[in-house]
Parts: structure tokens; C-alpha cells; sequence
């Protein structure tokens, strides 16, 4: 199982920092190889179910996700969102923090809990250096794309 944190400071306001994050179909715009389905498709609210189909046929798989905790930013409170992977090859989850930053910017942590059940442990430093590097860079294209 593999643990890690993401921390990024944006020139955005938090509502938009945090819609541009939770447009669950976007991920699969900036993830490669990764479509994306919302279920229902919209409001996101606990329970809704983000299932994101990664791969190519007959290497793909899907990672459902559910959302478990789901409290977007208000002026007195940083927004979170919390997601349960129920997958069968994929297990852990995911928590988007979004709250204020230094000089009017958001302030993004993204944390993760990811295990590859077909994976041994052997290989977690290596799965774990691949999550860092493929979410990082999904997280910074998601804010700097509208």
C-alpha cells in the first residue's frame, strides 16, 4: 500500500480551485489512457460513484470510487472531499483539501491511500513514485486549465 501528499498553491479563488479539482470527467482528460463516468452525473454528492476506466483493452481496468465526505469551501471552512475506492484491482482512497493560501491564492492538499491488489509490496516504492508523478501533474493541469 502506498501513502502520499500532494501540495499545491494556485492564483485562483477557492471555488474555482475547487470546481476545476472535482469535475470528475476532466480527469480523464488530463490522466492518460483514463475515461471517466459520473454516477448520476451531476450535482456531486456523498455517494455519488466517479468510476474512471484506465488502460487498453485487455489491460484495462476500472477504479469506482465513491464519495464519502463531500463539504465544498466556504468562506469559513476549507472544502474536502473524500473518496473510497470500491474496485476490485484498485483499493484505498482520496482526499481533496481546498483552503485558503498566502495573498489571496488556494491552497490544495491532495492525499492518497492506493494499493494495486495484483501488485507485491516489492513493487510499492515504484507504484508509488508512478502515483506521485501521474496525479502531480494531473492536479496542476486541472488548475491551470478552466
Amino acid at each position: 500500500m502506498v501513502n502520499f501528499l500532494l501540495e499545491r498553491t494556485a492564483p485562483l479563488p477557492l471555488d474555482e480551485a475547487w470546481r476545476r479539482l472535482t469535475q470528475w470527467r476532466r480527469h480523464g482528460d488530463v490522466i492518460p489512457l483514463t475515461r471517466v463516468t459520473v454516477v448520476p452525473p451531476a450535482p456531486t454528492d456523498v455517494g455519488t460513484l466517479v468510476v474512471t476506466r484506465s488502460g487498453i483493452w485487455p489491460l484495462a481496468f476500472e477504479d469506482p470510487m465513491e464519495v464519502t465526505v463531500w463539504r465544498p469551501p466556504t468562506d469559513a471552512a476549507a472544502g474536502l472531499c473524500r473518496l473510497e475506492k470500491r474496485g476490485r484491482v484498485v483499493t484505498g482512497w482520496a482526499e481533496i483539501e481546498v483552503r485558503p493560501g498566502p495573498g489571496g491564492r488556494s491552497r490544495v492538499v491532495w492525499r492518497e491511500e492506493l494499493a494495486v491488489g495484483f501488485l507485491p509490496r516489492l513493487l510499492d516504492p515504484l507504484l508509488g513514485a508512478a502515483a506521485r508523478s501521474m496525479f502531480g501533474r494531473a492536479v496542476n493541469r486541472l488548475l491551470r486549465t478552466a
